[in-house]
C-alpha cells in the first residue's frame, strides 16, 4: 500500500534527516515536507548527516506549501498526537488502529484505500487542531505516564516500525549456523588431558580426587563444546603441563 510520511512545519533540519533514516530502515521512501522552516532543508549538512545514508529518501522528498498538496493521492490519514482532541477522530495506539484498518480494508466489498499518510506536527507546537480534524484517526504512541515527550524522528521510527509489522515485517538476517558439538570420545580425551594438567599444577590430588572430574564431565556435557572449543581446552591443558614442568626444574 502506498505509504507517505508528512512532516508539517518542521523546524529542525536534523529531524528531517532522522525521519528519512527511520523511514528507509523500515522500507518506506515517500517523504513530504509542508512549509518547513528552512526552504533548503533537504540540502543542509545537518539533514544529510542525520540521514546517515538515506540520501535516496531525501532526493525523492518533496516540499510543498500546504497540507492539501501533501495529501494528493492518499485516502486514509493518521495524525500523530499525544493529546486527544474533543472533536477530533478517535485516538488509538498505532498497532490497534492498523489492525482495525487492515481488517476493514480486507472485508468483502470494501473500497480499497489509495494509500495511507502519517502526519507529524511541528516540534514547537505539535499538530494543529484543524489538521487533526481532517484525519481518520489520531495515533498516540503509548509512553511513560510521567514523560511522554518524543523526538520527532523517534516518533517517525516507531510509527514506521508498527506499520511495517502490520503490512508484513522483514525477516531477520540469516544467523551463523550452529556448529556441531564434539563427540563423546573428544570430550573424554580432553577431560583426561585436563585431569593430567590439574594434577600437575597441584589443583587435583590424585589420591583424593573426590567428585571433581565427574562434575567437570557433567559441566562439559551440558555445555556441548564444539571440536574447536575442545582444541582450545586441550591447548590450555598442554600449557598448564608445560608450565608445571618448567617450575619443577
Amino acid at each position: 500500500m502506498r505509504t507517505r510520511f508528512i512532516l508539517i512545519q518542521t523546524s529542525h533540519a536534523g529531524n528531517v534527516g532522522g525521519a528519512a533514516r527511520a523511514m528507509k530502515v523500515m522500507g518506506f521512501d515517500e517523504l513530504v515536507l509542508v512549509a518547513p522552516r528552512w526552504p533548503n532543508v533537504l540540502r543542509k549538512e545537518e539533514t544529510i548527516q542525520r540521514a546517515s545514508g538515506a540520501n535516496d529518501v531525501l532526493a525523492n522528498a518533496r516540499i510543498v506549501e500546504t497540507l492539501d498538496e501533501a495529501l494528493v493521492g492518499v485516502s486514509h490519514l493518521c495524525a500523530t498526537a499525544m493529546t486527544p482532541r474533543d472533536f477530533g477522530p478517535p485516538t488509538r495506539a498505532p498497532r490497534e488502529h492498523f489492525a482495525q484498518f487492515l481488517a476493514e480494508a480486507a472485508a468483502p466489498g470494501a473500497v480499497q484505500p489509495e494509500g495511507i499518510a502519517f502526519l507529524f506536527g511541528s516540534e514547537r507546537f505539535g499538530m494543529r487542531n484543524e489538521d487533526v480534524y481532517r484525519c481518520h484517526a489520531c495515533l498516540s504512541i503509548p509512553t511513560s505516564e510521567g514523560f511522554g515527550s518524543l523526538n520527532l524522528a523517534a516518533a517517525v521510527q516507531l510509527i514506521a516500525y508498527d506499520w511495517r509489522q502490520a503490512v508484513g515485517g522483514f525477516a531477520l538476517p540469516p544467523t551463523t549456523p550452529e556448529r556441531p558439538a564434539a563427540d563423546a570420545a573428544s570430550v573424554a580425551g580432553m577431560l583426561s588431558h585436563l585431569e593430567q594438567a590439574l594434577v600437575a599444577v597441584d589443583f587435583l590430588d590424585p589420591d583424593a580426587p573426590k567428585k571433581l572430574m565427574p562434575r567437570l564431565n557433567g559441566l562439559f556435557n551440558r555445555a556441548q563444546p564444539t571440536p574447536e572449543e575442545i582444541h582450545i581446552l586441550r591447548g590450555v591443558a598442554k600449557a598448564m603441563l608445560q608450565t608445571a614442568e618448567r617450575a619443577k626444574r
